[in-house]
């Protein structure tokens, strides 16, 4: 059991909740203890892609934290809540709504490198201090603006068009940092109103969609029927992006042993070393030399 399991997360529970039911689910389907984690932390308002990490899979794990994310969001105009979705408390409020065209008009402003506030009920700390935490306390938070690129960012087609909108559903494609609550809320006051988030759904995590994911109740499903295998993605899932290297014996010796392999004939970059079906290591290869980025006990 080392590889990746694909949750869509429902409404509810939180990343570390769904992360314990893959634990359950390993328990249940009388699987080795492995470690378990997380490839992004998703809200518990917030649905979709969760990627989670069993075994080795886990020490990919940071690089699923820094890939780009696709989210389907909507913004319901005319309330700023405290939290920027719908679990906050109103704090500002405007009779002002968009037209479709000028929320259209708009979204060049947010696509590209962008800079925004994060949100201050959000896990980032100040002061040693989760920012959360902060402002449940009534203090006041002030994080720091952080650049971060939309790569893309479109408006849905099931928007109605016409009259003023009561609210807005987009689709972005964004680098890791981005919040997609500080986007809704900073789109809306460009467009001269306020608004917060009233759905966020994750349909894309680096390479992992919501076609290969699966709910908490057919994981558990599996779990009871002892094919927990048939829902578990290989190692190699997590790397589709990165170019396999084929060793020898003599090299994935080499490499397990900490040791740097010369006379690679790969380009220069990352690439996924492997013996025969193996995994060996994530690697670098740099003017012919290999050298171990994530080493695998396989």
């Amino acid at each position: 059991m080392n590889g990746w399991i694909i949750l869509d997360k429902p409404v509810g529970p939180g990343s570390t909740q769904a992360v314990s039911a893959v634990k359950r689910a390993l328990r249940d389907a009388g699987a080795p203890k492995r470690k378990v984690g997380h490839g992004g932390t998703l809200d518990p308002l917030a649905s979709g892609v969760l990627p989670v990490a069993i075994g080795e899979a886990t020490k990919l794990a940071g690089r699923m934290l820094d890939s780009d994310k696709i989210y389907d969001f909507t913004i319901g105009f005319g309330v700023e809540t405290d939290t920027l979705d719908l679990e906050g408390k109103p704090v500002v409020q405007s009779d002002e709504r968009p037209t479709q065209d000028a929320l259209a008009a708009v979204l060049a402003r947010f696509t590209g490198p962008i800079e925004q506030v994060p949100p201050a009920y959000s896990a980032l700390k100040v002061e040693g201090a989760r920012a959360y935490d902060l402002a449940r306390a009534g203090e006041e938070v002030a994080l720091a603006t952080r650049s971060v690129t939309v790569h893309a960012l479109d408006l849905a087609s099931s928007t109605e068009a016409g009259g003023p909108l009561e609210s807005a559903t987009l689709t972005a494609h964004v680098s890791k940092g981005t919040y997609i609550r500080s986007l809704a809320r900073d789109i809306a006051r460009a467009l001269g109103t306020v608004g917060h988030v009233t759905m966020l759904r994750r349909v894309k995590a680096g390479p992992f969609g919501l076609d290969q994911a699966i709910s908490l109740d057919k994981l558990a499903d599996a779990a009871k029927e002892r094919r927990l295998e048939t829902v578990l993605l290989p190692l190699r899932a997590g790397l589709d992006d990165i170019p396999a290297l084929s060793l020898t014996p003599g090299q994935a010796g080499q490499l397990r042993a900490g040791l740097q392999v010369t006379g690679a004939t790969a380009d220069d970059g990352l690439v996924f070393a492997m013996l025969d079906e193996v995994p060996v290591a994530l690697a670098e290869v740099q003017a012919g030399m290999i050298r171990v980025v994530r080493g695998f006990n396989l």
